[in-house]
C-alpha cells in the first residue's frame, strides 16, 4: 500500500520525527573498524594492481 501525502502533511511528519529524536537526545555511533570501513567505503579506496 502506497501512502500519498501532501507537502504539508509530510512536513508535519518530519517535524514530529525530529522533535521526538531531539527530545530523546538520540545519538549515532559513526565509528567502525578498519575492516568494516574498507567494505562499506570500498569505492573510496584505491585499487592495488598486481
Amino acid at each position: 500500500m502506497v501512502m500519498r501525502w501532501s507537502k504539508e502533511m509530510l512536513g508535519q511528519k518530519v517535524k514530529q520525527w525530529y522533535q521526538d529524536r531531539n527530545q530523546k537526545q538520540a545519538k549515532v555511533d559513526w565509528q567502525f573498524t578498519t575492516k568494516d570501513a574498507r567494505i562499506k567505503l570500498k569505492r573510496l579506496y584505491p585499487k592495488m594492481l598486481d
